[in-house]
């Protein structure tokens, strides 16, 4: 009977070699091969990257440079029993919520908010000027956006959302209800 090919084998063998190479790197990693944590690095700077810059919208290079500091840090906490990648997501979004946490709290002694409070953005004027995605997530308030990156781009359910950030899984639903609604305002 002949086999057909579907294309998820290549797929499956490719995300299995990968963490095959993590778990091998991560161990000579944290046993001091810097080459080791340089191949780390190559394979996931760019989803750490892409993951600071949705959650934050700002500083990303110095938070990505951050996060893989720390990751070259605490390799030694690494125990192997998820995946590497999971690993360096999970710290990655610990420094991510930890940076938004000590800048509010900077902002709070140095910017005075104006009486009437800030002005929300508002909806282009024209479909010249729409937005792209990016820049619509840019403009949502810090706790809408941290919750609809998240949820909706990382995949986490709402009760380890309200883990991670500290709030109530209705807070989670309603902060994610609201990025939703905004979004839509904005796109269009």
């Amino acid at each position: 009977m002949p086999t057909t090919y579907t294309g998820t084998e290549t797929l499956r063998t490719t995300d299995a070699s990968t963490a095959d190479a993590d778990a091998i790197d991560a161990a000579l990693a944290a046993s001091g091969d810097a080459h080791a944590f340089e191949r780390l690095y190559r394979r996931h700077v760019n989803r750490v990257h892409n993951l600071v810059r949705r959650m934050l919208g700002e500083d990303a290079e110095d938070v990505t440079q951050e996060v893989l500091v720390r990751a070259w840090q605490k390799l030694g906490t690494f125990r192997g029993e998820a995946a590497f990648g999971t690993w360096l997501h999970r710290l990655a979004v610990n420094v991510i919520l930890n940076r938004r946490t000590s800048r509010g709290r900077w902002r709070r002694l140095f910017v005075e908010e104006p009486e009437g409070g800030l002005d929300r953005p508002g909806r282009p004027a024209s479909p010249s000027h729409g937005l792209d995605f990016e820049t619509a997530m840019a403009r949502l308030s810090p706790g809408a956006r941290q919750v609809f990156v998240l949820h909706d781009v990382e995949g986490y359910r709402h009760e380890e959302i309200a883990g991670m950030l500290g709030i109530s899984v209705g807070t989670s639903k309603s902060q994610l209800h609201y990025a939703r609604m905004a979004l839509r305002k904005t796109l269009g």
